[in-house]
Order: structure tokens, then sequence, then C-alpha cells
């Protein structure tokens, strides 16, 4: 994530990983989820965190799921069932229960399915916001598997040449394990930047970048200026860019990538697409692949290992100290933050507070 998305340490609040995994949990069960689930979904936003991935952790998401439970919008009970199935795949029907907690479940059933014929995938509609995508592809890697997840989201992109919008930030996230090498794990928005860091920059005070946004005719802004309320809080509607902003730059790649994850995450499923009425249904995809069903696995981690060394390793460009791979920064991050505790900006621990009195939950995230 860019450094001017992330709380200075001057500012930050560093709070313990058990207290904040409690208190987030106690916040679910506040909304009617059972205790399982609510440390299930407790666990998804509380790995976001460590991973250093604020758009998707406690920051932000917390806020509008407890607007959707409190009205209605987010089943905490969901009766969600497989409505069709074969030996390697699965349609879910999520019955309105958040992505927290059904699509792990179903990446569960995928890496069962898996396991039986070497590849499974399960394919989920009629849900809510899965969160961090990074964390169900990621289940795959304690089975030696490749794990992806992707997610059709509710319209906020305008397509290349458009003015409206018409496709979501329709995330892809890919992990692949490895021996000694942290593993690879990319999860990304089609997008050029996703809904969520609109709130990190606001709340930060940071200006959105050229190319990120358009004005309301379509055109893209090519200067910074002071990010915006996005149009989920209520905001001004907020048209976002495909990654590459304008067709010289290669936006067709970003809308055609935003295209691909409606397709295999929500009309597969049965769920429509993105820009379907009655959205704020999610349409969601999880994909395992048993690598012993194409090669040894000891082989597999070696190379993965030999690649991501040779990826590592290479000389940066001036100005730069080192070249990274999707997955080192936040294996480095959690590593710290489960260490030293996470960091969070003031107004999140203000808002926890305020939220843990307004529920009367117990506030375990600081001393003071």
């Amino acid at each position: 994530m860019l450094e001017q998305f992330k709380v200075s340490e001057e500012d930050a609040v560093r709070v313990p990983e058990a207290g904040l995994r409690e208190t987030v949990t106690a916040f679910f069960e506040r909304m009617g989820v059972p205790a399982g689930d609510a440390a299930l979904a407790a666990d998804v936003l509380v790995l976001a965190d460590l991973r250093g991935v604020e758009t998707h952790g406690v920051s932000n998401t917390p806020r509008d799921y407890l607007r959707g439970y409190s009205v209605g919008e987010i089943n905490p009970r969901p009766n969600w069932r497989v409505v069709r199935e074969s030996p390697s795949t699965a349609t879910i029907d999520c019955d309105a229960g958040i992505g927290l907690v059904v699509a792990p479940k179903a990446m569960e059933i995928a890496i069962a399915k898996a396991e039986e014929v070497g590849i499974g995938m399960a394919v989920m509609r009629n849900g809510r916001h899965l969160g961090m995508a990074a964390y169900h592809a990621m289940m795959a890697l304690e089975r030696d598997m490749i794990g992806m997840c992707m997610t059709s989201t509710p319209e906020s992109m305008a397509p290349t040449f458009g003015s409206e919008p018409r496709l979501g930030t329709n995330p892809v996230a890919l992990a692949a394990p490895a021996g000694r090498e942290a593993p690879f794990v990319f999860d990304a928005a089609a997008t050029a930047i996703a809904g969520n860091k609109m709130l990190l920059a606001r709340r930060l005070g940071t200006d959105i970048l050229p190319g990120w946004l358009a004005d309301e005719d379509g055109s893209p802004i090519m200067d910074a200026f002071p990010a915006p309320e996005p149009s989920f809080r209520g905001g001004k509607a907020t048209l976002m860019l495909p990654v590459g902003a304008t067709r010289e730059l290669g936006s067709h790649k970003g809308y055609g990538w935003a295209c691909i994850v409606d397709i295999l995450g929500g009309i597969v499923s049965g769920g429509g697409y993105g820009m379907n009425p009655g959205r704020p249904n999610f349409g969601h995809s999880v994909t395992a692949y048993r690598i012993d069903a194409f090669m040894d696995v000891d082989d597999f981690k070696n190379t993965m290992d030999e690649w991501l060394e040779t990826l590592r390793t290479t000389k940066p460009a001036p100005g730069h100290e080192r070249v990274l791979y999707p997955g080192l920064p936040e294996a480095e991050d959690e590593a710290d933050r489960r260490a030293n505790g996470i960091p969070l900006h003031p107004e999140v621990v203000d808002w926890f507070r305020d939220t843990c009195a307004e529920l009367e939950i117990p506030f375990r995230l600081t001393d003071g």
C-alpha cells in the first residue's frame, strides 16, 4: 500500500491483536451473528490489519457492516446452501450472509473438491462483502494448493470511454505457496484505486492522485485533489477509473479485468452482475488448485523460491531501496504487528471506544 495511505508512527496507536480480535468478535455477536461465525468474521478483518491491508481491516468496514446488519441488508444467521454441484464445482446461495463468513466455508468446499479431483471451484450469489480477498485465497496455502478468489461488486467504475458506473472494483486475489520465501499473494482491484482508500485518504488528509477518478462526464481527472466522500458512504457520486485511467495508458486492461470478474464471480453464479438492480448483493468465486495434481509439491516450492528470490534480488532503479513481490511486504508487516501491535489512527480508536459504549461492550484496545 502506498505510504500516503498509512497512518504515521507519530500518530498511530498500537493496539494488541488479542484485544482487537475480541472486540470485533463482540461487535458481530451483538448483531446476532453466532459465536463461531463472529470469530471467523473477526479473523478475516484482523488478518487484513496484521498484513497492512487497512482498506479491508477494522478501520473502515465494520462501520458499514454494523449499519448493514441494523437495516437488514445483511443476514446475521443466513441459511446458505449449495444449490448446484458437480465433483469439482459448487454454486452457493448466500441468503444475504456476509462474505466474511460464507466465503471461507465455500473455500473449504472448493479445497475438499480439489483434494478429490485436482481442482475445486465454488461460486456464490446473493452475498455480501467478503473483506480482503486474499484471506480466502490464502486458505489454500496450508493444504499445498494455489488459491484464488474474486468478487463481483456493485457498480462504481466507468468503462473505458464511459461516463456512467457499470462495473465494480472487482478485485482478484491469488495465493501460491513457496518454501523458504514468503508465499506469493496478489490481491488487487480492477480500479485504479480501491474504494476504501478514499476513506483512508480523507482520514489522513492526503490527496487523490491523477488518473484515479473521473469527473461527472467521465473525463479522467489528471490533477491531484482532496479525497471526496465516496458514494457508498452517502457522498457525491464517485466515478472510479479502471487500472490505467485512460485508453492510452491501458485502461481497457483494467476494464477487461473487471468484466472477467463479473463473469466468473457474478454471472456464472446465477446472481447476475455488479450493476444489477437490487444490489448490494455481491457475487463471489473461490478456486483451489491441488499442486500435486500437476507436479511434485517440493519441486513447485523450490521453483517458486528461485523465482521469488530472482524478483526480490533484482537491482533496484534509482531512488528505490529494493524490489518487492506480491505478499512480501504483507508478510513483513504481519511479523511486526503480531509482535508490536496493530497501528490504528486515533480517529479509529475513538470510533471503537464510542461504539463499544453504544453496544455495551468492554473497550480493550488500549490501556487508556
